[in-house]
């Protein structure tokens, strides 16, 4: 439990490092619109290095809504125990957490839009102007539902076999939409290292805090 909330804080740390580069290490004007973009000669080099990819941005939003889906399984579950225990404090503490999860993703999605700290290499379809793109939210969303999904299908799925097929599919689902989303070429490299690292310690403090739970002291 303790490595598990050192790691959270480590992985927030890293988060904190890479905003401060973004804003202060090589800020040039290549984005579209003459946006400034941190490490610049990193994000073109790999941006250029990787054409976009109208096939992995599709597979990418599918794998978003997955995500979105998996999290509507959960809060199910959630509601249909507080019916049947009559009592929101009666239903899973780890259930309860999971939302907390989610509601802490949703704090940073909402706060990422408002605070810029990027600008995304292209003007999506429908868009009038260049919007903003660190971290990636829609690796965030993906990597923190399916991270979340990883630690508590072990409480919901018994059967070994299954749990860990169930368990490889979320890690498999949440790697796939981050590369995805670098090759699909609507977000800068940093933009999605910032998207892997704030989901990893958000979901390894979601799973400190089921670990504290079970009273483990590891």
């Amino acid at each position: 439990m303790k490595n598990k909330f050192t790691a959270s804080a480590i992985f927030g740390l890293c988060f904190v490092v890479l905003i401060v580069m973004v804003c202060t290490v090589n800020v040039q004007p290549i984005g579209p619109e003459g946006t400034s973009i941190g490490l610049a000669s990193l994000n073109k080099a790999v941006y250029d290095a990787l054409p976009g990819s109208e096939l992995w941005y599709g597979i990418s939003e599918l794998l978003g809504y997955l995500a979105i889906a998996t999290a509507g399984v959960f809060a199910l579950i959630g509601l249909c125990q507080m019916i049947s225990r009559k009592s929101l404090l009666k239903v899973d503490k780890k259930l309860i957490s999971l939302a907390g999860l989610y509601a802490a993703m949703a704090f940073f999605y909402v706060l990422f839009e408002i605070v810029v700290i990027n600008y995304r290499p292209v003007i999506e379809a429908g868009a009038e102007h260049v919007e903003a793109s660190f971290p990636s939210s829609h690796t965030m969303l993906v990597c923190v539902i399916m991270g979340g999904a990883f630690v508590i299908l072990k409480n919901y799925v018994k059967q070994k076999g299954l749990r860990l097929a169930l368990q490889s599919l979320a890690l498999a689902v949440a790697v796939i939409t981050a590369v995805g989303r670098l090759l699909s070429g609507v977000h800068w490299f940093t933009d999605i290292l910032g998207g892997v690292f704030i989901s990893l310690a958000l979901v390894t403090l979601y799973a400190a805090v089921c670990d504290a739970f079970e009273g483990k002291k590891e």
